[in-house]
């Protein structure tokens, strides 16, 4: 394939390099993010989405990168996750005073290494693609170096990054050891001949690895801690994108390169999915600090996102690209209504701080009620219509016992949800609030109403949509 049809392949990819050392430069000689900065580093986020849904499908630099209905889905959704991340952030610091125009260039250049592991297409360029989204979020985690418990949260972020970063490497060492090959093609070519043993053994350190990228029980230590430490709109933006785009990294690998062996990797994936939903669960009981409640959220999610990859086949990858877009959007609203609540210029972070919010901010609460119905499942809310993809297809996989456990999960973590909503309706106020930013109220109340009732609106598209994703990986 010639290079500039490689290129143009890798129009999104290319846009976003470009446009980050633009801004960089930009950055460094206006010394501040102005509006005109932020609407420029957004608007690059929505031309790059743009760009990936009219670009050509096939496989660029040697099938190193792929741009297929797969790669596209998931990168529109990361840009457009990211292109609303910038101004919700950059207004969250310039309150505080701490506006920095480095956010948005680190908010780029993750969507840049988002963008390519979702397209990665060998070893290698899964590995590049990885490194560099999580070195920005590394420096996103602390971006408030003045602040200790922001700097902790990036140390710890970084230590176990790099062991992450080692187990994966370890495990793709093996595979390429056994399997003579990076690209995925070929590892799925030796998978099924004698190599297969030793292929398979590498495949384990590699889902160890990238279990700790979508905070995968046992692999969740950071999440909590992290969660509490860092910027709250910057944890809603790690807590989101970068899950989808790993876990359609980890559907390309296990269906691409080891479709041949799902019964042995299924084992793995369904003893992380139920500890991952049981930690969750069990584990956010005890939490007051609505952060790290959502940390434990996020564990038990991915639980069920894993369930549904397990199913394998069409059916499994559509039920996790459909649960993870609804679980994104939840998630950035309720980030996006923590950055936007405060009292006397102090975020509100725990159940005590949310303590009468109807009285003081009705539609901020309605918001919030809305995303904790959505995450318990109740219908019509879009975590219902997510969990009934993933457990309708692990069911249809005969995996109906862990669906049956998850489900289980699911409702002891419908507590601390209700918790919330009884403080919020009920509880007197300890005070008044302060005003809160536009751009916070705007996603908050964006988020919600997808939550109902645009996503049954929404559904109509982008489940024919995630159907066609799914078929592009399983049908090669």
């Amino acid at each position: 394939m010639a290079l500039s049809t490689s290129f143009l392949l890798a129009g999104p990819e290319a846009i976003l390099a470009v446009a980050a050392l633009a801004l960089l430069v930009w950055g460094a000689f206006a010394q501040r993010a102005g509006s005109a900065f932020v609407g420029a580093a957004s608007a690059c986020l929505l031309i790059a989405a743009v760009v990936a849904v009219a670009g050509p499908h096939g496989r660029a630099f040697g099938g190193a990168l792929i741009a297929d209905p797969a790669a596209i889905f998931s990168k529109v959704v990361i840009y457009l996750a990211s292109a609303a991340a910038i101004p919700l952030g950059q207004r969250w610091f310039a309150r505080r005073g701490i506006e920095r125009f480095e956010y948005a260039v680190l908010v780029v250049l993750a969507a840049l290494g988002m963008g390519m592991m979702v397209s990665a297409g060998d070893l290698i360029s899964l590995y590049v693609s990885l490194e560099l989204q999580s070195l920005a979020l590394y420096v996103l985690a602390a971006f408030r170096r003045d602040d200790a418990r922001s700097s902790e949260a990036g140390l710890k972020y970084f230590v176990l990054g790099a062991l992450s970063s080692g187990l994966l490497l370890y495990g793709a060492s093996l595979i390429y050891g056994f399997a003579g090959s990076t690209e995925f093609g070929a590892i799925a070519r030796a998978a099924g001949t004698g190599a297969g043993t030793g292929v398979l053994f590498g495949l384990v350190f590699l889902i160890c690895g990238l279990g700790f990228k979508v905070s995968a029980a046992p692999f969740h230590m950071w999440t909590p801690d992290v969660y509490e430490g860092a910027p709250t709109p910057i944890v809603g933006f790690f807590a989101g994108a970068p899950k989808l785009a790993a876990m359609v990294l980890l559907a390309r690998i296990l269906v691409e390169a080891f479709g041949g062996a799902a019964h042995q990797w299924r084992q793995v994936l369904i003893a992380m999915a139920l500890i991952s939903v049981a930690v969750g669960a069990f584990a956010g009981l005890a939490q007051r600090n609505l952060k790290r409640l959502w940390a434990y959220s996020s564990i038990a999610n991915i639980g069920y996102a894993l369930v549904g990859l397990a199913a394998g086949g069409g059916a499994g990858v559509q039920s996790v690209l459909l649960f993870m877009v609804l679980y994104v959007v939840d998630v950035t609203g309720f980030f996006a209504c923590l950055a936007a609540l405060s009292r006397d210029g102090r975020s509100l972070e725990t159940f005590e701080d949310f303590a009468g919010l109807m009285r003081e901010r009705p539609g901020l609460c309605l918001a919030m009620t809305a995303f904790c119905l959505s995450a318990i499942g109740l219908p019509p809310f879009s975590g219902f219509w997510g969990k009934v993809f993933v457990f309708q297809a692990a069911i249809g996989a005969g995996l109906a016992p862990a669906a049956v456990i998850a489900l289980v999960g699911s409702v002891v973590a419908a507590f601390y949800y209700l918790r919330l909503i009884r403080v919020m309706w009920l509880d007197p106020t300890p005070g008044a609030t302060d005003a809160p930013p536009r751009e916070a109220v705007a996603v908050t109340y964006a988020s919600a109403l997808f939550a109902f009732p645009v996503v049954m609106i929404a559904l109509v598209a982008l489940y024919p949509w995630a159907r066609a994703a799914a078929d592009s990986l399983t049908l090669r």
